[in-house]
């Protein structure tokens, strides 16, 4: 992702004055004329580099996942630095429409929730280290946001066989060797089945999405994410 985003952010014209990186850690970079920054790392890093950059007046896009149940105490500090923080867990455009008909499509289906059995399949590359991914965590909780189910459970590298039956469901994540990353919402009853898809052909869009919500992002105060940066 930091190679794509790099490769980028030089395309639409904007300069990489500080990389930051395993040799290359935050509190030795020069930070003295960065504008903005984008933070694709670990959990337990991206708290560490958030922290920093908000006491150092540095907006942040962050696109690593894992680290959100410590939001509450992030957004305090925001607030307190009078800093910018832009936070998604998935920065691909199709995939944040993806997220709002995934929203509605959990509204209509209530009212047939006992009918209608849903599951979750999400497939990523064998170097993400969370599952499920962000993505699909995101997908689940606005399923629940939206219906009377109450809680997911995730199923690592089954068969695909969804077992949990209404309020609960299954988030089946598979890890495979070089895909971008797939997901599929399906509702499923004994007459019909109704499913919605979203895949990735390549990184580029999560890539693209992250400089789009970092121009943005550039003069502005608070806690946002892409649903700000696309207006909807």
């Amino acid at each position: 992702m930091g190679k794509e985003i790099e490769i980028l952010a030089r395309e639409r014209g904007h300069e990489i004055v500080c990389i930051v990186d395993s040799k290359n850690p935050i509190e030795s970079a020069d930070f003295s004329t960065v504008q903005v920054a984008i933070e694709f790392t670990k959990p337990a890093l991206a708290i560490h580099h958030i922290e920093f950059c908000l006491e150092h007046g540095i907006p942040i896009v962050v696109g690593t996942t894992g680290w959100t149940a410590q939001l509450d105490s992030i957004h305090e500090k925001v607030n307190n630095n009078n800093g910018s923080l832009l936070h998604a867990s998935n920065f691909s455009i199709g995939v944040n429409i993806f997220f709002e008909i995934n929203r509605k499509l959990a509204e209509l289906m209530n009212p047939h929730a006992k009918e209608y059995q849903v599951s979750m399949e999400e497939i990523h590359h064998t170097q993400k280290l969370d599952a499920p991914s962000g993505t699909a965590i995101s997908l689940a909780q606005d399923i629940i946001g939206g219906s009377d189910y109450e809680q997911w459970k995730c199923i690592e590298n089954n068969d695909g066989v969804s077992v949990s039956i209404f309020p609960e469901f299954d988030i089946i994540a598979k890890r495979i060797p070089e895909v971008p990353g797939t997901h599929i919402v399906t509702y499923s009853s004994e007459i019909d089945t109704l499913e919605i898809k979203h895949e990735a052909k390549n990184r580029k869009g999560f890539a693209l999405g992250s400089i789009l919500a970092a121009e943005w992002l550039v003069g502005k105060n608070g806690v946002f994410t892409m649903k700000n940066v696309l207006n909807i």
